[in-house]
């Protein structure tokens, strides 16, 4: 599944944030890879293949996980807070 990770409207981060975010993250980390798109990061989460949850409930999976993914980042980066950042599905 894909993903945007944006800045969060409800929080003052820098300008910055997703391109510092990317270069922490890198192209590859854990089960997501990763690529600065604007003032974006797409980010693309386990398979798109057929399964018994509904696409709902995979992109609330993928959402978590990818949450997870960010907060490492963020905890492990001094000037990144996890707040500063949303996640949403592509394609919906």
């Amino acid at each position: 599944m894909r993903f945007r990770i944006g800045l969060h409207a409800g929080h003052a981060a820098p300008p910055d944030a997703v391109a510092r975010l990317a270069e922490r993250l890198g192209s590859r980390c854990e089960d997501a890879r990763f690529s600065l798109r604007g003032d974006a990061l797409e980010a693309t989460w386990g398979e798109d293949a057929p399964s018994a949850m509904s696409r709902d409930e995979r992109a609330e999976i993928g959402r978590s996980a990818l949450l997870e993914i960010v907060g490492a980042a963020c905890e492990r980066a001094p000037g990144l807070r996890l707040d500063w950042f949303a996640i949403s599905p592509i394609g919906y």
